[in-house]
């Protein structure tokens, strides 16, 4: 079997990424939108998904799991206004991944993102493992899920995002759609990156599962202050390091883990320590898209 890896990338020689006014580092705060969206003995997969929640990990329950429920509600009911609320009182930008069909079960969660200015990268149709669709459900998802955010939230997606991998035929799904500027399904680079399927360009922002609250629901940090210092920790390098080597740094959010107080807390400090810094640029992820599209055009 032939590999298409890239295993080198950048290396030792990473482009100046020429952020605006000079920034040392790009920024981009991710909240991800998928609460009513996921698995659910509902729609069909035959049980209650809890993935990233308090739920502990085989609670045993046969059919509905109904706290498992409740504590994706919480998600939409509660903690998605509080990340709202956080970003919007300090007129910062953020960006959203939704989930389709996640919007269109919450029209005041999809009417408040709209009137936001908050960009909307496409976090697929369902918050479902693509890498276990077949290619023409997976087309058919894609399909779905651009005209139903074009619905909900006012314009079609310019992003591409789907649950933790893609399946092998994603990207050449993404590129077929035709309407896509990016997509960030990638983990392998902290800047942004051009490639080519079948001669065709195609621009890949990279994001992070690192710089994420998803370590709360893993267990590799339990508090607010250990998520504050574990962001500071990330940006301080990258920070230092953009003296010479600006870079982009991405931080995942979930409404239903740092939606809650305690760790929202965290969160509050982290953006209130790096609104500090002018020469640091926090932005939608669109933007950086954009940015990169202008400043580095692919070359061929």
């Amino acid at each position: 079997m032939s590999t298409d890896r890239d295993l080198i990338g950048y290396a030792d020689t990473p482009p100046d990424p020429r952020w605006p006014n000079g920034a040392r580092l790009a920024i981009n705060f991710v909240m991800n939108y998928e609460e009513g969206s996921e698995p659910s003995v509902q729609d069909g997969e035959g049980y209650t998904e809890t993935a990233l929640t308090e739920a502990p990990l085989d609670p045993g329950v046969n059919g509905r799991d109904l706290a498992g429920e409740g504590m994706f509600a919480y998600g939409s009911r509660v903690g998605f206004w509080r990340l709202m609320r956080l970003f919007q009182e300090r007129d910062l930008p953020l960006t959203i991944f939704g989930c389709a069909l996640a919007l269109e079960r919450n029209p005041r969660a999809a009417a408040a993102i709209k009137a936001s200015g908050f960009d909307v990268c496409c976090h697929g149709w369902r918050w479902v493992p693509h890498y276990h669709l077949g290619e023409e459900e997976e087309r058919e998802h894609i399909r779905k899920a651009v005209a139903s955010l074009k619905e909900t939230v006012g314009e079609r997606p310019l992003g591409w995002y789907c649950r933790y991998g893609p399946s092998v035929n994603t990207r050449k799904l993404v590129m077929e759609e035709g309407g896509f500027l990016y997509d960030s399904d990638a983990y392998d680079d902290e800047l942004p990156y051009w490639i080519t399927r079948e001669g065709k360009p195609h621009l890949v922002v990279p994001y992070s599962l690192t710089h994420n609250d998803g370590k709360f629901g893993r267990g590799g940090i339990a508090t607010g202050g250990q998520f504050f210092e574990f962001l500071k920790d990330g940006f301080d390098m990258l920070y230092k390091e953009g003296a010479k080597t600006p870079k982009m740094m991405s931080v995942g959010l979930h409404m239903r883990l740092v939606g809650h107080p305690a760790r929202a807390s965290g969160l509050e400090r982290f953006i209130d320590y790096v609104s500090g810094f002018e020469d640091v640029w926090i932005t939608r992820r669109l933007d950086i898209a954009r940015h990169w599209q202008t400043e580095h055009p692919f070359q061929g």
